[in-house]
């Protein structure tokens, strides 16, 4: 444990250091908000009711799906793993530490957003804080999974924008953080189900703001938590300690099995 705690300690302090990892983890995220709140609310006044839990999913989407996944792929190619295994470190360690290490970080960041949303911006504040809290942090280690297996399956820094483009941009766009959910033609919210940030902008509002909502939120939570679980066992399951390695315990491919409670979402989770 001591081992762990010091290793986290010294990913954690690595990230306030680079450059990359300051800009994904903390100036994107929050220099967004500041935009959203500082102009989006004055063309459309009636988005101040959705600011502060669509740019709290913002920020802890960003880092785990954009950030997280690049630095794996690079400690992968470079052979930094292989020393790892051949001083014992777990790939359970490997994977779990740079995550943790990121939703740390998405979760301070988040914290600042919903602390000064309502005095600077206007926002609304949440009917219940602790509801709001508790889902963002399911809603960061879904997306710190996520971001991990993005990482395990990219093969190079190429793969990497592609998988995360497909996973952030229709979030942004079809997931409920700028356009509600119920807005959206019904033929489109099939494909925003499989977004978790669709499910985690629904228990936000349901839970948190005691808001009606489109899908079910308790079944929303359910769908989070399990989609979280089955992509960092599949980040474990797929992990391949060398780039140079050919034999891979799966084929990348199985990481779609991650769909699969998104997929049951659409069908599961609609009233």
């Amino acid at each position: 444990m001591t081992a762990f705690l010091n290793h986290f300690v010294f990913d954690f302090k690595t990230g306030l250091r680079n450059p990359t990892a300051m800009m994904m983890n903390y100036l994107f995220p929050l220099a967004f908000y500041a935009m959203m709140g500082g102009v989006m609310t004055k063309i459309n006044p009636g988005y101040t009711n959705m600011l502060l839990p669509s740019m709290v999913i913002f920020a802890l989407m960003v880092p785990s799906i954009l950030g997280l996944p690049g630095p794996l792929v690079e400690s992968r190619e470079a052979g930094i793993f292989r020393s790892f295994k051949i001083n014992g470190v777990p790939a359970l360690s490997i994977l779990t530490i740079p995550a943790l290490s990121t939703i740390f970080a998405s979760l301070i960041v988040s914290t600042i957003i919903a602390l000064t949303a309502v005095p600077i911006f206007g926002g609304r504040a949440p009917a219940s804080w602790l509801n709001l809290a508790l889902i963002a942090l399911l809603s960061a280690l879904v997306f710190g999974s996520l971001g991990a297996l993005i990482g395990v399956v990219a093969k190079n820094s190429r793969s990497i924008v592609l998988y995360s483009q497909l996973i952030f941009l229709p979030s942004i766009l079809l997931g409920g953080m700028i356009i509600p959910l119920e807005m959206l033609p019904q033929s489109v919210r099939a494909i925003s189900g499989l977004l978790p940030t669709t499910y985690a902008m629904q228990a936000l509002l349901g839970y948190a703001y005691q808001q009606n909502t489109v899908y079910n939120p308790q079944t929303c939570l359910i769908i989070l938590a399990a989609g979280g679980l089955l992509a960092i066992g599949l980040a474990i399951y797929l992990f391949n300690w060398d780039s140079r390695n050919q034999v891979r315990r799966g084929h990348p491919l199985l990481a779609l099995i991650a769909l699969l409670p998104y997929i049951a979402g659409i069908i599961l989770a609609g009233r």
